[in-house]
């Protein structure tokens, strides 16, 4: 248990004070009190602060966050805390991995812990000065002002994968390389070092074995300070242009656009995220860019800011990587990659929306089961599970039949209502039904199927969004081009999921390129196989 944590004695300043209380006397004596006026105020003065006991020592240590977990888990590691300022969760991880790679232990539970947003934390901030001049922390914004700083817990189970798919676990990333360095003799110990920051980089992926132009996604340690951004971007860009990283090809963002500065636990949550994209194969956006800093233009970087399918060659897996810096020139950069062995999950769904299908025999029964399910929602929260049971209900050659696709519970509620309404109506099936509403009153009379594919014009930058957020099939189809010359220098997910766009100008000529007929033709091709993917797997399949 090696947890990174910076403000363990949170109680020090309270306990401290009551010990100043000879000096009180002193003054409230020379300033013409009594001796028993001076006893009883210097008394309401120690009540007011937090009384020494037996748990006070305990409570001041930093080391007893650790060894507390470690004591009611009975954990038989190493168990300590480490200190490396605003990198601390990383340096934690680091020293993990030690343990693991030298057989010392066969698991770590590592991270970091910051509840610390005290008065006096604010005060140490404010007077570096790093604190945001608005009420917003907007990391690699043209207009970033500084920060804003949280609170936060964030800690991860650590294996050796073989040991990992051994016992079963789900595995949400493969941790690949760690580098770490010291910014050296700089002009001061609040200012970042660009040349530090890179020699971090560098180690991470040669400790890794991999090359940055592999990199897809960048969790940046993205404070949002102007020296902080920028310093942080030349050493992102001495390493990856030397690399010859293609321009705008490697997302980068910063979790602290989201929850602010959690310090020692900024790089626990920035690794939780990237960890959480690798599993799900997603680009995660990062908030409150209006427009990025000057500095991103023309190079290998951009800000992601709508979360993104995360499309691939299959000339190697899905890798990420994450940086966490400290005060005192602390850097660390850690590589991870997507899990792709045999326990490989499929992941859960990131859907819009749920389909609910009813069936009945009579026109009342069927209006009665939606309200019936509608009311079962109101004290239910998930929809999933409401859609999954009734689909196991539901009877194809029923007489009576509905399919409702709704995105929350309420909005089941009021199609539902709608449409009962309309069945005692007697006009269900001549009224404008709700959108994703669809209702027969007579048996299904079988046929033949067939798809009608969009054609050129139909094209739109973002098409299939969404069906490649939620299903793999539908992004393995636009994979499946990414991994060929043929299909256009471009790449086929790129005219549909470029990156964000930070003007109508940018976005007019992303949707012009798209529009070109050598590009929408293969982009609707694309988009068409990635809806019949999905098709297929809820097991429907043409005639035609």
């Amino acid at each position: 248990m090696i947890l990174g944590v910076t403000a363990g004695m949170k109680l020090l300043g309270s306990l401290n004070s009551r010990l100043q209380y000879p000096i009180w006397e002193q003054v409230l004596r020379k300033s013409g009190l009594s001796e028993d006026e001076t006893t009883k105020v210097v008394e309401k003065l120690k009540a007011a602060y937090v009384k020494w006991e037996e748990a006070s020592f305990p409570g001041l240590l930093g080391n007893v966050i650790a060894g507390r977990i470690a004591n009611r888990l009975d954990l038989g590691g190493t168990n300590c805390t480490v200190d490396a300022a605003c990198g601390s969760s990383l340096a934690a991880m680091k020293m993990s991995v030690n343990d693991l790679v030298d057989g010392r232990a066969d698991m770590m539970i590592t991270g970091g812990v910051d509840t610390d947003n005290s008065p006096f934390m604010y005060m140490c901030f404010s007077k570096t000065p790093a604190f945001t001049k608005d009420d917003r922390v907007r990391p690699f914004d043209a207009e970033s002002k500084g920060i804003l700083i949280g609170e936060g817990l964030g800690m991860v189970v650590l294996k050796r994968l073989a040991d990992a798919e051994r016992d079963g676990d789900q595995i949400y990333a493969v941790l690949k390389g760690i580098g770490s360095s010291s910014d050296g003799r700089f002009k001061s110990i609040y200012a970042p070092r660009a040349s530090g920051q890179a020699r971090c980089l560098r180690r991470a992926y040669e400790d890794a074995g991999v090359a940055p132009n592999s990199i897809g996604l960048i969790e940046a340690h993205g404070t949002g300070t102007a020296a902080g951004d920028v310093t942080e971007f030349e050493g992102l860009r001495e390493v990856y242009s030397t690399a010859a990283v293609p321009a705008q090809s490697v997302a980068l963002g910063s979790i602290k656009s989201q929850i602010g500065h959690t310090k020692a636990t900024a790089g626990a949550a920035g690794l939780i995220k990237t960890a959480l994209a690798l599993h799900h194969k997603v680009l995660p956006p990062t908030i409150k860019v209006d427009q990025p800093a000057p500095a991103l233009a023309g190079s290998p970087f951009y800000v992601n800011r709508e979360l993104r399918p995360w499309i691939r060659d299959k000339s190697h897996p899905r890798r990420a990587s994450v940086s966490s810096f400290g005060f005192g020139g602390s850097n660390f950069h850690v590589t991870l990659e997507e899990y792709t062995g045999k326990l490989a999950p499929y992941p859960e769904r990131i859907l819009p929306a749920e389909l609910i299908m009813l069936s009945a025999e009579t026109p009342e029964a069927l209006a009665t089961a939606m309200e019936a399910t509608a009311q079962k929602l109101v004290h239910e929260e998930d929809l999933a599970i409401a859609a999954s049971d009734s689909h196991a209900g539901f009877t194809a050659d029923a007489p009576c039949r509905a399919a409702i696709t709704a995105s929350d519970n309420k909005d089941f509620a009021a199609k539902a209502g709608k449409i009962a309404g309309l069945i005692r109506a007697g006009t269900v099936e001549t009224a404008p039904l709700p959108k994703g509403a669809s209702v027969s009153l007579t048996p299904a009379s079988p046929g033949k199927l067939a798809y009608l594919m969009p054609g050129q014009g139909s094209q739109y930058v973002g098409m299939g969004r969404e069906l490649a957020l939620a299903f793999p099939e539908a992004r393995a189809a636009w994979d499946f081009p990414a991994s060929h010359k043929k299909a256009g220098k471009l790449g086929l997910h790129r005219l549909a999921f470029p990156p964000s766009a930070f003007s109508e100008a940018e976005a007019k000529a992303q949707a012009d390129t798209l529009t070109a007929m050598e590009n929408a033709q293969p982009a609707l091709a694309a988009a068409s196989l990635a809806v019949l993917a999905v098709l297929e797997k809820a097991g429907l399949n043409a005639d035609m």
